[in-house]
């Protein structure tokens, strides 16, 4: 995926026609990703960029304030605006200010596109789980499977909580333990046995398999949304 910097629209030459040119080359490569079902990390950068020119516009009243100033670099780390006072006409402002009124659309049709088709592979998604599930469902393991290869990847994974701005938020995290072939025999009730025997760290843990009747890619959508999906579906249950 061609990527973009976080600082892109102050980088390099602050000219609008450029600065066109080199967002619609970023874009073009984020839909061959759409394309090819590969919505990681390719909806989350999006998400990023839009955000930070967001920002930027909602900063504009800052902007304007700051004739006769070059914004010289825009730390969106800190979401704040740095100044070098020098003597100039606020032109070059006025060329970021198109740039952005021109970004921010467009990153917004790609947006409803990558969430459209996040909302299409979640909904071919099940979840569901596997044995008595314990009163602490906040780590346990997860299998990953997209109905159609016999092959199940097993995760082991970990929700944690975090507060900003007073409010409160999931997090998860998860590791790669193995892939396993499924069968009547190699059931996910004896694949869960056997995880317990192997790992006496979780001797009681909460299981879940989500699987889809269509095959996604891997790395790059099926595992991001799997995550999201079972932190969604977890809420609902604890």
């Amino acid at each position: 995926m061609k990527t973009l910097s976080q600082n892109w629209i102050v980088e390099n030459l602050i000219d609008f026609e450029y600065k066109k040119y080199e967002l619609l080359g970023y874009l073009q490569g984020i839909k061959q990703d759409f394309n090819d079902e590969k919505l990681y990390p390719a909806l989350s950068d999006l998400i990023i960029h839009y955000n930070n020119l967001v920002t930027i516009k909602n900063n504009k009243q800052q902007l304007s304030e700051s004739f006769g100033k070059f914004l010289s670099k825009i730390d969106l780390e800190k979401l704040r605006l740095i100044y070098e006072s020098i003597e100039k006409d606020n032109n070059m402002l006025n060329e970021i200010e198109n740039i952005i009124e021109f970004s921010i659309p467009q990153l917004e049709g790609y947006l409803k596109e990558g969430k459209d088709i996040y909302n299409i592979m979640e909904s071919n998604m099940r979840i569901e789980p596997i044995g008595l599930t314990p009163l602490n469902t906040n780590e346990g393991y997860m299998f990953i499977s997209d109905g159609k290869q016999k092959e199940t990847f097993v995760h082991q994974y970990n929700i944690t909580f975090f507060e900003h701005a007073n409010e409160h938020f999931r997090g998860i995290h998860t590791s790669f333990i193995t892939s396993i072939d499924y069968s009547y025999v190699n059931t996910y009730e004896s694949i869960k046995l056997q995880l317990i025997k192997e790992i006496p760290q979780l001797p009681n843990p909460a299981v879940f398999a989500i699987s889809s009747q269509k095959e996604y890619p891997l790395t790059e959508s099926f595992i991001p949304i799997a995550k999201r999906t079972l932190v969604r579906y977890i809420s609902t249950i604890s």
